[in-house]
């Protein structure tokens, strides 16, 4: 009795071959990261750094803010930073890439469909808001003295920061082929100061009863999402969304961002 022995297809080997080009593209990515950390970690450290002293350090020992806001603050700044940090580690780079230095170029003649270029974009954005908001750990104690902390709340909070981070790179990925570059300044400034703003992480979102128009907009806002899912991870007994709500919305929110972003990724590349 014998057995017969399929030939693999031509769509293995090519799969293969495409799998290997992009984590090929994604290790030169982190490799240039690895080498300017120091820089990097400046970049995305230095505002959520102020915004944890200032408010959570020097206003409570004024007076002027309660000594357990920290536990509100803390878990809302992290959420601040992956999102941020993502999402302008796809804008800023592709805004250059596409205008100034053409570096777009060399990445679509990777033996990579051009999709699969704009989703390396996405993931390695990801994967630098991870670091940032890992780092923002050791910072907050360093800062705040301690920091709300559950051991029970890691795989919650991997989820969320993961997912922020996706949605915050996917959302980059959309400024960063739609907004020409001579636009690009004037559209973060009109993106990022809103978005800073009603992400919920200052405050928790269930506070805002008082103020249900703020609390709509507050709803509208991605990162009002994470902020609530790290504080569910972190300080369950602050009131929060409930997070299933908030890895529904997020992977939601993912799926329309990076389409959206793909075909925009597409229509730029191809011009």
């Amino acid at each position: 009795m014998s057995a017969t022995i399929t030939p693999p297809t031509s769509a293995e080997p090519a799969a293969a071959g495409q799998a290997k080009a992009f984590l090929a593209v994604l290790r030169r990515d982190v490799y240039v990261t690895w080498r300017e950390l120091p820089v990097f970690l400046a970049q995305v450290i230095l505002q959520p750094l102020f915004l944890l002293f200032v408010f959570g350090r020097v206003l409570t020992d004024l007076g002027f803010a309660r000594p357990d806001y920290t536990e509100i603050l803390f878990p809302g700044i992290v959420a601040m930073t992956a999102v941020l940090t993502a999402l302008q580690s796809t804008a800023f780079p592709l805004v250059i890439d596409f205008s100034f230095t053409k570096e777009i170029e060399d990445r679509l003649l990777a033996p990579l469909p051009v999709g699969m270029v704009a989703v390396e974009k996405i993931v390695f954005a990801a994967s630098r808001a991870l670091l940032a908001a890992a780092v923002m750990f050791p910072v907050g104690i360093l800062v705040l003295g301690s920091i709300p902390w559950r051991a029970s709340g890691v795989p919650l909070m991997a989820v969320v920061l993961v997912l922020g981070s996706l949605v915050g790179a996917a959302l980059g990925l959309i400024l960063g082929t739609a907004v020409p570059v001579n636009r690009i300044n004037v559209m973060f400034a009109l993106i990022l100061t809103p978005l800073l703003f009603t992400g919920a992480s200052q405050y928790p979102w269930a506070s805002l009863g008082q103020l249900p128009w703020f609390q709509v907009i507050t709803a509208g806002n991605p990162l009002t999402y994470v902020s609530e899912g790290m504080r569910a991870a972190l300080e369950p007994a602050v009131p929060h969304i409930r997070p299933w709500i908030s890895m529904l919305v997020l992977s939601v929110t993912l799926v329309v961002f990076t389409a959206v972003g793909i075909r925009l990724f597409l229509r730029r590349a191809i011009d």
